[in-house]
């Protein structure tokens, strides 16, 4: 009798356990998978609080994660600094003169009646850059300075590349009145839109004819007037 009891016994638990296991499985629920609150705080760094989900959220320090389109003004792409050279609306900014190797050479023409200095403008900052209008130019003299005039031709806007050129023309008259004349002693190129200038030896004719004064004798083109270049 005492081993019947106990195999009725033994019976009665596997049916009570099956019973259970049965139970479980009509529910739909995993009684070894963490609890829902847990699993919130978790997914969202502990700031499941404020309402956000992963892809727009924020992080435990209140900052956006990375590559999801955050506030603070940056994208996943490229920032919203945009390219190195690029200034206000996604223009290049303009040219400073530390950034251009200016350089100048004689570009006069056999049989020309005046003479002409062609001035290199190259782009050595490493970064695309604008140029807009003419260039300053002043000769130096043993009379003094001399500023030239601007020739009346329209002055184009041109984006230089690092490395990229562009030359502009000075013109004046070749001195053979047979006199001494005005000795040019140097060059003072500035570039358009800077107020820094750079002084460069002057590689044209040595001295000018004396004038009488009603204006001068010197003119310079807009950017692009001159082929040449150093």
């Amino acid at each position: 009798m005492r081993v019947h009891k106990l195999t009725i016994a033994a019976m009665a638990l596997a049916a009570g356990l099956s019973l259970t296991a049965c139970q479980n499985d009509d529910d739909g629920t995993d009684r070894g998978a963490a609890p829902p609150a847990a699993s919130a705080a978790s997914s969202t760094g502990g700031s499941g609080s404020t309402g956000s989900d992963q892809q727009g959220g924020t992080d435990a320090d209140g900052k956006s994660p990375a590559g999801t389109g955050g506030g603070d003004g940056t994208t996943a792409t490229g920032g919203s600094g945009g390219s190195s050279g690029s200034g206000e609306n996604g223009k290049a900014a303009k040219c400073r003169t530390d950034e251009l190797e200016i350089t100048a050479i004689d570009a006069t023409v056999g049989g020309d009646d005046r003479g002409t200095v062609a001035v290199d403008l190259k782009n050595g900052g490493g970064r695309d850059c604008s140029l807009a209008g003419h260039a300053g130019v002043d000769l130096k003299t043993d009379s003094g300075t001399l500023s030239a005039e601007r020739t009346g031709e329209p002055a184009p806007s041109v984006v230089l590349k690092d490395g990229e050129r562009i030359t502009f023309g000075i013109t004046y008259p070749i001195n053979d009145s047979g006199g001494s004349g005005v000795r040019i002693t140097g060059l003072v190129v500035t570039p358009p839109d800077e107020t820094k200038s750079v002084t460069l030896d002057w590689p044209g004719g040595a001295t000018l004819p004396v004038t009488d004064g009603s204006g001068t004798p010197v003119q310079v083109g807009p950017l692009g007037s001159a082929g040449q270049g150093g």
